[in-house]
């Protein structure tokens, strides 16, 4: 039996994108066994998707110093259905701006400790335009979430 690693993303820039590259590329790594990665743009995924998911990696631009609209609106569908059923999962969590991402950060950690998942590892936050240092640190973000679900 394979655990379910869900990644909502919301990547309308080649920066974000290239972070979600480097994001999924850690979780799928060959080393890691029995998870099952599975990516949904924040605007499609189901409140089912994110039940059945047994764990998370969240990305979101930092749109005027707080999430994307689009993966508020996944944690606003999600909410209520994961509320009581998802304490504990492990998750963790990319953001890119070009600004500071405090308000992001602020509003990410209340959903989420709201939702009662567990962070499994530091936020990667990341301001302009990836460093080859940033890509390193979204594939240890995903590669740490994915290792945090092998039986």
């Amino acid at each position: 039996m394979s655990a379910t690693l869900l990644i909502v993303h919301h990547t309308p820039s080649p920066h974000c994108q290239e972070m979600f590259e480097a994001v999924l590329a850690g979780a799928s790594d060959p080393e890691i066994e029995g998870v099952q990665v599975l990516r949904r743009p924040a605007l499609t995924v189901s409140p089912t998707e994110m039940l059945a998911a047994d764990g998370y990696l969240i990305g979101s631009p930092v749109n005027l110093g707080y999430l994307s609209g689009a993966v508020k609106h996944a944690f606003d569908l999600g909410y209520y259905p994961l509320l009581d059923s998802s304490r504990g999962r492990p998750f963790g969590a990319w953001l890119h701006g070009n600004e500071g991402a405090e308000g992001a950060v602020r509003a990410l950690d209340g959903i989420t400790a709201g939702l009662g998942w567990a962070k499994v590892t530091e936020h990667v936050i990341v301001s302009g335009k990836p460093a080859k240092a940033d890509l390193e640190a979204c594939w240890n973000l995903g590669a740490t979430v994915a290792a945090s679900l092998m039986a």
